[in-house]
């Protein structure tokens, strides 16, 4: 059996990386465990880690053993009944005595389990995973702090750990076969020089016999091989450096408008449920987005740009004219949110109570000034009663914008997520 030991310096955080990658490779059970949890937790509650277990069967790691059958020739330790050569009958099937009898959990859990807590960020990052905003489109890049390195070519000094220890050995051998290249040509000439003369007659010459000669070769030989070794195996001017440059990365400009009724009619159920599909989309903007603006609009019989603390948590009574807050969010884009330069949507909420007279201006708002602005509008009535007026001006509206109008009903707090889910779903292309 081979054994590896890695003896690499470990810093600090090699736990993080480890349990990185064991989180890219058991997705598929903690993303069902994270779906679970949405299921029994309420929305304000949503924020929090969660404990998952996995299947011990899941996370065996593969090895080589002997198959089923065969012949093997094998005498353990500490054996006092066989010898080599002996033939051991095949135990009969069933038979097994193992310790695993009896011990179920009483309280359902198997004793098989790895369970395992995952943290507030992994839990958000499972939960909106599969979710986006639609019809993202690339606008103008406004106010991006972004940036991306990118590969700069190579330079002589820099970092240890930006080292390309490739291109430095490849450089090294270069210079080697520059410096030594002639040297050993010239090497190898007077080699066979070397060898010719120690073959041929000896010319009786006495002021110059064969073997003066021969030292005189094995000298300068010697002499340029000393020269040779003394070349370097690697220099500093071998080294090369991956050099990275700074450049700004091209970021998403979007800007999302909640719109919430707060009337009378929308009794403190309706703005419950109101406020925790509102929290649930802005958990997922603040997860997902880092560039992205949110526009908090309150109305009854007139509209009221506010802040996060008052749109989720401040109380109104009054009646409702839905238009109020469309004639808003309108003055608001054109003001400060150009869509030339801006990924505009809008999130409504609402019973669905409205003055009759002032639902087919809201349609109208919507087809002619709003939608040709936006890239998605998104409409949940919280009712569990028959629709009213404004829900069939809508109706027509998703008809004549089948791409960038959405509207679903919610009834109560449990079919919050599944509508959230079929509201901003990834589109698969």
């Amino acid at each position: 059996m081979t054994h590896i030991v890695d003896r690499r310096l470990n810093g600090k955080n090699k736990s993080a990386v480890n349990r990185e990658r064991f989180l890219r490779r058991y997705r598929h059970h903690i993303k069902k465990a994270v779906s679970e949890a949405v299921q029994k937790r309420s929305i304000t509650d949503i924020e929090r880690g969660e404990k998952v277990s996995i299947p011990a069967r899941d996370i065996q790691e593969p090895t080589f053993h002997h198959g089923p059958g065969g012949r093997r020739e094998v005498v353990h330790p500490g054996n006092q009944e066989w010898v080599a050569g002996d033939t051991i009958a095949k135990p009969e099937g069933g038979g097994g005595q193992g310790q695993g009898q009896g011990q179920a959990s009483p309280d359902g859990e198997g004793m098989d389990e790895f369970a395992f807590q995952i943290t507030q960020e992994e839990f958000l990052e499972f939960l909106f995973d599969d979710l986006e905003l639609p019809n993202l489109a690339r606008k103008k890049l406004k106010d991006t702090e972004a940036f991306s390195y990118v590969r700069a070519g190579f330079t002589s000094q820099g970092v240890p750990a930006k080292l390309d220890v490739v291109r430095s050995l490849r450089g090294a051998h270069a210079r080697r076969l520059g410096l030594g290249g002639a040297r050993k040509k010239k090497i190898k000439d007077l080699e066979s020089q070397l060898a010719a003369l120690r073959t041929a007659p000896d010319d009786l010459d006495p002021a110059f016999s064969h073997a003066d000669q021969i030292k005189v070769l094995e000298e300068e030989i010697a002499r340029l091989k000393a020269n040779v070794k003394r070349i370097p195996f690697i220099d500093e001017i071998d080294l090369r450096y991956r050099q990275h440059r700074k450049q700004p990365k091209p970021a998403t400009s979007a800007v999302m408008f909640c719109l919430m009724d707060v009337s009378g009619s929308m009794t403190q159920m309706h703005k419950d449920i109101a406020k925790r599909f509102f929290i649930l989309l802005y958990l997922f903007l603040k997860k997902n987005y880092k560039k992205i603006e949110v526009v908090f609009i309150r109305h009854h019989t007139s509209a009221k740009e506010v802040d996060e603390e008052e749109f989720f948590y401040s109380r109104e009574t009054g009646g409702t004219i839905v238009s109020s807050a469309l004639k808003l969010m309108h003055r608001i884009i054109e003001s400060r949110y150009s869509p030339a330069e801006w990924n505009i949507y809008a999130a409504q909420a609402s019973d669905g109570d409205n003055w009759n007279d002032d639902s087919p201006v809201c349609s109208k708002l919507l087809a002619d000034s709003i939608l040709p602005l936006v890239q998605y509008y998104s409409y949940i009535e919280i009712t569990p009663q028959d629709h009213q007026m404004l829900w069939y001006e809508y109706e027509k509206i998703m008809a004549q914008f089948p791409q960038s109008f959405a509207m679903q009903q919610l009834a109560d707090p449990g079919d919050i997520y599944p509508v959230f889910r079929q509201l901003f779903e990834r589109k698969v292309a």
